[in-house]
């Protein structure tokens, strides 16, 4: 069940005015039960040991069901965590926004926006209120790309705990006990 106390509700109409979802003009109309999608997002911060970059991992659930997940070593390198972390949470909301419009498309009804776990505090503060800035240029594009999303009612960002966020397991070297709570978590 999620806490909706999670998810930081603000006002953006004075950032992105016009900005909304991009929705099919020939999608089918949709039919049964609206189904609610969920992601868990992370990157472990300079986790290769030769190369020091950053690894990627995603997992969507549509419903309970977990439906797609991504894991990938990132192209550049970072002198801290939140950019690797900002740059996983715009691929998952590009990865999301391509699956509701598919979904759409197939006549499947969408239950509100898709929410997304994340376990940093700055990654989850950044998008989710429009008064925090940027402090890294060269974060701008994801920044504003997650930011956008928001606003238009696409995605909204919640923190999830270090420790259950199932994403680890395609980030990190995980122990046995933990890889196999992460995994319950998954398959429940």
């Amino acid at each position: 069940m999620v806490d909706e106390r999670s998810f930081h509700k603000a006002d953006w109409i004075n950032f992105y005015p016009d900005t909304s979802e991009a929705i099919p003009s020939n999608a089918l109309e949709p039919r049964g039960n609206p189904i609610l999608i969920s992601c868990f997002v992370d990157a472990d911060h300079a986790g290769n040991r030769i190369t020091r970059s950053s690894h990627t991992g995603i997992i969507i659930f549509c419903n309970r069901a977990p439906i797609q997940w991504y894991s990938k070593r990132q192209n550049t390198v970072d002198s801290s965590s939140f950019g690797p972390k900002f740059i996983a949470l715009r691929i998952a909301t590009e990865m999301i926004e391509a699956l509701r419009y598919k979904l759409r498309m197939f006549g499947i009804p969408l239950k509100g926006p898709a929410n997304i776990f994340c376990d940093n505090n700055s990654v989850v503060t950044n998008p989710t209120h429009p008064e925090s800035t940027l402090h890294k240029k060269h974060n701008g594009i994801p920044y504003h790309k997650v930011r956008e999303s928001v606003a238009s009612g696409t995605i909204r960002i919640a923190k999830e705990d270090s420790a259950t966020n199932i994403a680890d397991m395609l980030t990190k070297i995980v122990s046995g006990p933990k890889l196999k709570d992460l995994c319950s978590r998954v398959l429940y």
